[in-house]
């Protein structure tokens, strides 16, 4: 059998928590691979996922961007899958707030009116 690993980054805002470690994790990027089969036998490449991994550093490698003990765990994706939708949500209240001040500048600048803080709008 064919076999790919796809390897990717996935970021929490928020410390969180997966079967696959013992307790929570700090917020930061981690990378995740995930090991794929090719089926055999249909009429286009299709992949079935074998496993999926995710690798934490130690706490003080962490600290100190430094190499050190590398954990790797086989994670369930779909749990995966939750707790960056978990993480969004805790998060959708600060992006709202920035999505809203986004929107407030690009409408002035639509308009011509540009306000600098602490000056009046001004037009361009």
């Amino acid at each position: 059998m064919t076999m790919r690993t796809t390897k990717t980054t996935v970021t929490f805002t928020q410390p969180f928590s997966l079967s696959g470690f013992d307790g929570k994790q700090p917020a930061g990027s981690y990378s995740v691979e995930t090991d794929e089969e090719l089926l055999d036998g249909v009429s286009f490449p299709a992949y079935r996922r074998m496993a999926t991994m995710m690798q934490l550093q130690s706490g003080a490698s962490l600290k100190n961007n430094a190499s050190g003990i590398l954990q790797v765990a086989v994670i369930d994706p779909a749990q995966l899958a939750a707790a960056l939708a978990a993480d969004a949500v805790q998060n959708e209240g600060v992006a709202d707030i920035g999505a809203d001040i986004d929107a407030d500048i690009d409408g002035r600048a639509m308009r011509g009116i540009w306000t600098a803080p602490g000056n009046a709008d001004q037009e361009r």
